[in-house]
């Protein structure tokens, strides 16, 4: 622990805190524009669909879809200003000081107690951060469930049955995340220069592990999981698979219907645990024709190497960013330009943390690119090896049953939407039949 005292690094007096500011300062202006540009753009395509989907899907759920992401976009700008004075409170507000020295007390005791008192230390802090952020998030995300998917008819889930999935969460999170904390910032402080190395190979093995675990022993905490029932979708799925060579573990269907009325599928696992997920309602809201389309995309994810490309993307990120912040902590600068009297291992990480967001937002673009191309090339295997026009009517069904909107805003999905917009996704589908 060392205590920052020199007078050569005032507190908002050092480049970071320029830096900082002005990051921060186009981030939030960028993000409630775009904000405000999917509200005007989607305002105005209100009533009714483009030409292209005039036939499939009505002016009323036209303007349903739209409504509801007029609401949901709205509350996500209503939002933005809160994190926003969170972010400033935490960091140029003095916050993180305030908190570590709001715990420092409890660092005797553990120190007494299992000789880890700095370890510990570090771990509470973080965990307090985590703390604030969910308890300034936890009214939005009420008012997002409650509120506006209860009005649009989506959400079947009770306020006891969402505080419990809030309490297993908290405790999967802290029975995972804890000893993940623990290691690094015992790396951080017993690893050498080289410790963010050593650090990186503990983080990709801690990633490569929970990806592999998560079907088998975490999903199912909060989902009911059930082998594909005997019938004419189970032989459809069955020689999709033998078709395209592929080996799952299994199909499941998902109690989704627990908590909304959305419907998804999705591929999941790593090795001999992967599996691809139904969800119930999906089920009920398209055919086995259709259903067999949507997994043909899915398996294009799987064929396309998707899921290893975007952890190997993950991991040379993580890498260069755990190498940064290797040198960010031997700066006093780092800590004064946002309030930090005390330099450890943890307030460094902490810091790291915070401003991690506002350093990686003008990068959105770039990871919404990828992972629209993605489903792109999903699209086209899909095509390949089932029915482009079956996979088309499985998604008019699912942008309607969803309330997708089919108007969003071009630069607003630029820097937000994973999968493509819909007239250009259908397009390429139609390009594609026979």
């Amino acid at each position: 622990m060392q205590s920052l005292t020199d007078p050569s690094t005032p507190f908002l007096n050092t480049p970071f805190t320029a830096i900082f500011l002005v990051l921060f300062g186009i981030g939030l202006t960028l993000r409630f524009w775009l904000a405000t540009r999917q509200i005007h753009h989607v305002t105005r395509h209100r009533e009714a669909p483009p030409i292209a989907f005039a036939d499939t899907i009505t002016p009323e759920a036209h303007q349903k879809a739209a409504d509801y992401t007029l609401a949901k976009t709205r509350l996500a700008r209503l939002q933005l200003p809160v994190e926003a004075a969170l972010l400033l409170a935490l960091t140029l507000g003095g916050g993180l000081q305030f908190i570590h020295s709001l715990t420092d007390p409890l660092q005797h005791f553990w120190m007494q107690a299992l000789s880890l008192g700095e370890l510990w230390h570090g771990a509470l802090l973080l965990v307090s951060l985590a703390v604030a952020s969910a308890v300034v998030d936890l009214p939005f995300e009420l008012w997002r469930q409650f509120v506006i998917d209860a009005r649009f008819g989506f959400n079947r889930q009770t306020l006891r049955g969402y505080l419990l999935d809030v309490v297993r969460q908290t405790l999967v999170g802290l029975a995972i995340g804890l000893p993940l904390i623990l290691l690094i910032l015992w790396l951080m402080g017993m690893a050498g220069e080289r410790w963010w190395l050593w650090a990186w190979l503990v983080w990709a093995g801690f990633n490569l592990t929970l990806l592999s675990l998560y079907p088998t022993l975490i999903a199912p905490l909060f989902n009911r999981f059930t082998p594909l029932p005997e019938g004419e979708l189970r032989s459809r799925i069955e020689g999709l698979l033998t078709r395209c060579g592929f080996q799952a573990a299994n199909v499941f269907v998902m109690d989704g219907s627990r908590r909304s009325s959305h419907g998804n599928a999705y591929f999941t696992g790593f090795g001999k645990s992967r599996r691809v997920v139904f969800y119930d309602t999906l089920l009920n809201q398209i055919n086995p024709a259709e259903t067999e389309a949507v997994l043909a995309h899915e398996i294009g994810h799987a064929h396309h190497q998707h899921i290893k490309k975007r952890l190997a993307m993950m991991f040379a990120l993580s890498l260069g960013l755990l190498y940064l912040l290797a040198q960010l902590k031997q700066m006093p600068a780092f800590y004064a330009g946002f309030g930090v009297t005390t330099a450890t291992d943890a307030t460094a990480l902490a810091l790291f943390v915070l401003i991690l967001p506002v350093l990686l937002f003008p990068f959105s673009p770039l990871l919404s690119a990828g992972s629209r191309r993605h489903e792109f090339e999903a699209d086209r295997y899909a095509a390949q090896h089932s029915s482009a026009d079956h996979l088309i009517a499985a998604l008019l069904k699912l942008y309607r049953e969803n309330a997708s909107t089919l108007t969003p805003d071009p630069l607003y999905a630029l820097f937000y939407d994973s999968h493509p917009k819909p007239t250009e996704r259908i397009s390429q589908l139609q390009r594609l039949t026979p």
